[in-house]
């Protein structure tokens, strides 16, 4: 290890990210994906660990969006009293691992870490999040979509660092569901999974989301199935709307875990579930 910084304060964070030269450090967020990726080797990594800053923990209610900073775990966000709009998400955060991992992993950790199956990226971009970005002197905020470049590749600026996800409020009720196929029930890699948030008014479905991830590089939203679905009656036809069409748009590998052809019929069976799952009457 070259080098270990563990700030107390957002500023000096931020006054190390601009003041470093060459290569940028590396953000340890958690470290649950950065530890195990290095068992036997050297640890020879300038890092800069942001989890003693008690500003970029926690969730906010702001009149208009909710606010998760970056270092919010996936127990604070499973055990947290959240509106519906987060009932996905808190699924999402109980199939992170296992409890350990979730204790000690962070929502910006996920995101930056940038895997085609972290688990929280679907039911983000279902929930149409935005990330916060600063740097010295600089606040920027950018879609998740737009964040995520490719697989393991963000759009991370030198010296920037994610100091929180946004997530705006809808206007009308909300249901959401998180779903995931993997080859057994706990601590696995997903071989499919898929957020859905639909907003709706007097049973009709109003706006729509539906992410898949671990079926591309880049988990994606299937835009047409959400044009599909805005309009319909919430019942349970809705399961229906999802064809095969919709998910061509994925581009899923041949991995261990399974094949390409395989991948894509699992996802377009748990989008059918979840959405049926969501059809149901709510109490």
């Amino acid at each position: 290890m070259v080098s270990y910084a563990r700030p107390a304060s957002l500023g000096q964070a931020l006054e190390l990210l601009g003041t470093e030269s060459g290569a940028r450090p590396l953000i340890l967020a958690g470290g649950t994906d950065y530890y195990p990726a290095r068992v036997g080797k050297a640890l020879d990594d300038d890092l800069i660990d942001i989890t003693a800053i008690p500003e970029l923990r926690g969730i906010q209610e702001l009149p208009e969006y909710w606010r998760l900073g970056a270092t919010t775990t996936w127990s604070d966000i499973a055990e947290a009293s959240l509106p519906p709009l987060f009932d996905g998400l808190r699924q999402a955060a109980r199939e992170v691992g296992g409890v350990q991992i979730q204790n000690a992993g962070t929502i910006a950790g996920n995101i930056c870490n940038a895997s085609p199956a972290a688990d929280g990226v679907p039911m983000l971009l279902a929930m149409r999040a935005r990330v916060e970005l600063q740097r010295r002197g600089r606040l920027r905020e950018l879609a998740l979509g737009d964040f995520i470049a490719g697989n393991r590749q963000t759009r991370l600026e030198p010296g920037e660092l994610l100091t929180a996800i946004l997530i705006p409020k809808p206007k009308n009720p909300v249901r959401s569901i998180f779903m995931k196929l993997g080859a057994r029930k706990y601590l696995v890699i997903s071989i499919a999974m898929v957020g859905v948030v639909i907003e709706e008014s007097a049973g009709i479905v109003h706006g729509a989301s539906v992410a898949v991830g671990a079926c591309s590089a880049v988990a994606q939203r299937l835009t047409y199935l959400e044009a599909e679905l805005i309009g319909r009656r919430i019942n349970a036809g809705l399961a229906h709307k999802a064809k095969p069409k919709y998910f061509e748009q994925l581009s899923p590998l041949d991995d261990l875990r399974a094949d390409a052809v395989y991948r894509r019929e699992a996802a377009l069976t748990i989008t059918r579930r979840a959405l049926a799952a969501l059809a149901k009457p709510q109490g």
